[in-house]
């Protein structure tokens, strides 16, 4: 079960029943060419302490497998930047049970609403980068509920308020790397050119190589939209030689009449 707009006291009310939960988050950490700077990655969350007010998690990333307490107020502040995204993997036959403590969350449309609820409250309360997660988390819950054009307005905004943080290593300019909704956002709402161009800027002002498949997909999607069809297939062709495996883009091409 993978929803959004979690909170802690349903983490804890998953954990303490058997369930442990995996959140997805953000975080400030030197690269390996000691740059500081935001990245994201999983969250393995075991175990709660009310007394000493901490998770424990185990990074996926900082020393796998070592139990790590965390603040409540860190935690949720880390978790904020995916959309409170979490993940509860249960036997089948144990599903009954794991949506009873999930209670509302069972609904995954109604997760997604729930999530929009939040991010407007804290897009409208908090400033800085959190501002920026919040109104970027706001793009996403319109986008899942697929209210598109709701969506791409909402990232319009989170993109200005991403170009109004200090360029100080704060701008989480990793962001499409692992969240790509902007792109479904803008597409779908016929907004190919500004498909690209966020295409560009990810594929070319944040990473050293051009190896993100998603990133190459929707511009090849934008392109193909945009009557661009030679790039389009360049930019499918280059997003499978990334990943063999990535359907989407085996599709894409199939549906040119083009060989993958």
């Amino acid at each position: 079960a993978v929803r959004m707009g979690g909170e802690s006291a349903l983490l804890k009310r998953l954990i303490a029943g058997g369930y442990p939960v995996v959140i997805e988050k953000g975080y400030y950490e030197a690269d390996y060419t000691g740059k500081v700077a935001w990245m994201g990655h999983y969250l393995f969350v075991p175990g709660y302490d009310d007394a000493q007010g901490v998770f424990i998690g185990q990074d996926t990333y900082l020393e796998p497998g070592e139990d790590r307490p965390t603040e409540y107020a860190a935690f949720d502040q880390e978790w904020r930047s995916f959309n409170y995204l979490f993940f509860v993997i249960y036997p089948q036959e144990r599903e009954l049970e794991v949506f009873r403590l999930l209670g509302p969350w069972a609904d995954e449309i109604w997760s997604y609403q729930h999530a929009l609820d939040i991010a407007r409250v804290e897009a409208a309360q908090l400033s800085g980068v959190d501002q920026f997660f919040a109104q970027f988390n706001l793009g996403t819950s319109y986008t899942r509920l697929q209210q598109y054009a709701e969506g791409s307005f909402a990232y319009d905004q989170a993109f200005a308020d991403y170009n109004a943080l200090p360029d100080d290593g704060t701008r989480p300019y990793r962001m499409l790397w692992y969240q790509t909704w902007p792109y479904w956002a803008y597409y779908y709402s016929v907004r190919y050119q500004d498909v690209v161009s966020l295409a560009n800027t990810t594929l070319n002002d944040t990473i050293a190589e051009p190896v993100l498949e998603e990133s190459l997909y929707w511009r090849g999607m934008g392109e193909y939209a945009l009557g661009n069809v030679q790039p389009a297939i360049d930019d499918f062709r280059a997003a499978l030689r990334i990943n063999p495996t990535f359907v989407a883009a085996v599709i894409a091409l199939q549906n040119m009449g083009v060989q993958p």
